[in-house]
């Protein structure tokens, strides 16, 4: 192919031109680049070390696998997780690509003829787990398979200042003083400038050309509901769309294993997935949900799916996330295919009491800082009254200018706001009265026990029952009580102190409030999340042929099963509504279609065809009939 050179900076560097993008076409069925691309292939292309930061979905792989099929040599994949490999590698080799991985999921025979192939020359991307670079002899291996880059996925595990830090990533270093004279890519897609710059120095990367996308995903909706009747909120959000799949993020292994339960029992089909599981059970669950066997899967947020899955359309943490760049990660395991998709979060400060107790458990005083503030960002998400995604992009650095995203709870349905000045008057007395009576302090559950006049062992033993504010707020159940609660401490009048076991205390604020008697104003509590977004991000509800669309994804599974890969590998949704939607009729009309690429149409392109010719004569006839 002819590239087209120009100058930049002094340099001459190979960019996309049209050739460029016919082998784009040709290999991977995309007739443009998504933003950065190009200019990244052709930095990569040119031999230039480069750092990418690219949202989830928003293309990093193609960022190296274009340029390992177009230049000449073996492009290392070092990627942190065994199920994102396999994934890569179906999907490359069903597109025609000579791509593998090793890992310690294979056999040794298998392990023993891959080697015998990177010894051939046969692949042209080889993806393996940082480890495996700490095995003897492995780097001498290496140096007899005509390496030509290095590209490190998930770069933000290298920085201890990241959300998933992987201590044996730091090895990945070592190939920069055994490889001098090789490029390395390293690609993200969560990394705040203090662990960009921290990836950039701990590689070592030489003068790198460095490339930040938009954080924006305008595809997705975020939305944060309070915490209450959660199962069954959930059991009623899911039933409500019952042809998705998604993810459910939970905080522990026993959550996610007795949630994933619970979903069976109401008749949504869901299975757990995290590393306490026998290994055989954790790649069958897996299996599953990525063949579309079943729609859920319950995952812990600490071990991650790191799957590839493009029809993803829902996220929900069912717990509140540790940090900001661990749940901008989660969700962007959403809508992979750029169709509209749903985040969810259920939030409740006892979740984030939890985490306040593990955090004061750490021995190291550094950690704690760090983890605190962390958890304090991804709290003042939730709480936050305006708009959520510009919450999220300024979390990142970036401005959203708009005042209304048209895709966050927050902007589509702005909660009424009241006058609460007698209620949090009472509450906010109750924690004063507490302490000036008995110098010390106490949880919220036990104030709210105060207000409505609640008799058990600890009332009693305390004599709080004697306390003029017991039984003075019956005029609200407890789940609004503890809804006004969580709006004074989003105001800052009240402050939780996990650790001193969870006590409630007035700040300066609220000591203000209640001697001054300052009218408070809150939001109302959102409702119970369960009808389909129907924000901009969502889209006409409908564009589609549903009937179409169900034959063309029942010929994809077939498919799918006939290869022994996921169906979202043969087409994504996105695919096969372009497919609905243009009804081709050629093979010709169906390689116009983004993401049909030649060696998927020579392989599918007829079967395909002649579904969607099928269906619009059942539909002809069945018009003439009626």
């Amino acid at each position: 192919m002819n590239f087209a050179d120009i100058e930049r900076d002094g340099e001459i560097v190979i960019v996309g031109n049209a050739a460029l993008r016919e082998a784009l076409k040709h290999h991977f069925g995309f007739d443009e680049f998504r933003p950065l691309q190009a200019e990244i292939v052709g930095d990569v292309l040119a031999g230039r070390d480069v750092f990418a930061l690219l949202p989830t979905g928003g293309g990093k792989s193609m960022c190296f696998q274009l340029p390992a099929l177009l230049g000449s040599g073996l492009t290392v994949v070092i990627s942190p997780l065994i199920a994102l490999m396999k994934d890569q590698v179906d999907a490359l080799t069903t597109a025609g690509i000579p791509a593998t991985f090793l890992n310690s999921s294979l056999t040794p025979d298998a392990v023993r003829a891959r080697l015998r192939g990177l010894h051939a020359g046969t692949y042209r991307l080889l993806y393996v787990a940082p480890e495996r670079l700490a095995l003897p002899g492995f780097a001498a291996e290496l140096e007899g398979w005509n390496v030509a880059r290095f590209a490190v996925d998930e770069a933000h595990c290298i920085s201890e200042w990241g959300h998933d830090f992987r201590p044996e990533y730091r090895r990945i270093a070592e190939l920069r003083e055994r490889f001098p004279s090789l490029p390395f890519i390293a690609l993200t897609a969560t990394a705040t400038d203090r662990v960009r710059d921290d990836i950039i120095e701990r590689l070592a990367l030489r003068d790198p050309r460095v490339y930040v996308a938009s954080f924006n995903r305008p595809n997705l909706t975020y939305r944060v509901t309070h915490k209450v009747r959660a199962v069954e909120s959930l059991v009623a959000w899911l039933r409500a769309r019952p042809l998705d799949a998604g993810i459910v993020y939970a905080q522990s292994r026993a959550s996610a294993e007795t949630l994933a339960a619970k979903l069976a029992k109401n008749g949504i089909s869901a299975l757990p997935y995290h590393a306490g599981l026998a290994a055989d059970v954790r790649v069958r669950n897996q299996e599953k949900f990525l063949r579309d066997d079943v729609r859920v899967i319950c995952a812990t947020v600490a071990f991650g799916m790191g799957i590839d899955k493009s029809n993803v359309r829902f996220v929900v943490h069912y717990d509140v996330p540790k940090n900001v760049e661990g749940y901008y990660q989660e969700t962007g395991r959403a809508g992979r295919d750029g169709l509209p998709a749903e985040c969810l979060l259920y939030f409740s400060h006892g979740d984030v009491n939890k985490y306040e107790s593990f955090i004061a458990e750490k021995a190291d005083p550094r950690e704690r800082t760090v983890a605190r503030a962390q958890l304090e960002k991804m709290t003042r998400y939730a709480y936050a009254n305006g708009c959520r995604r510009r919450e999220l992009l300024a979390y990142f650095g970036e401005t959203w200018r708009l005042e209304n995203c048209g895709s966050c709870d927050n902007c589509l349905e702005p909660r009424p706001v009241r006058d609460a000045t007698v209620a949090a008057q009472k509450m906010l007395s109750c924690i004063y009265r507490i302490r000036e009576r008995d110098g010390g302090e106490f949880g919220i559950t036990h104030i709210i026990d105060i207000l409505l006049g609640t008799y058990n062992e600890k009332i009693e033993r305390w004599r709080h029952h004697e306390l003029s504010t017991f039984g003075i707020g019956g005029e609200l159940g407890r789940s609004a009580w503890r809804a006004l609660a969580d709006e004074l401490m989003r105001l800052e009048l009240i402050v939780v102190d996990a650790a001193r076991y969870n006590v409630a205390a007035l700040t300066l604020a609220g000591r203000r409030a209640l001697i001054e008697r300052s009218p408070i104003v809150i939001r109302e509590a959102p409702p119970a999340p369960v009808k389909a977004s129907k924000s901009k991000a969502a889209g006409p509800a409908d564009e589609h042929d549903p009937g179409l669309f169900e034959v063309l994804r029942a010929l994809r599974r077939e498919l799918a099963d006939e290869r022994n890969v996921p169906a979202y590998v043969i087409f994504p949704d996105n695919v096969l509504r372009a497919m609905v939607r243009d009804r081709p009729a050629t093979l010709s009309q169906l390689r116009a279609i983004s993401g049909v690429g030649d060696k998927k149409l020579a392989d599918f392109g007829t079967r395909f065809v002649a579904a969607i010719a099928a269906a619009q004569s059942e539909e002809l006839m069945r018009i003439a009939r009626s």
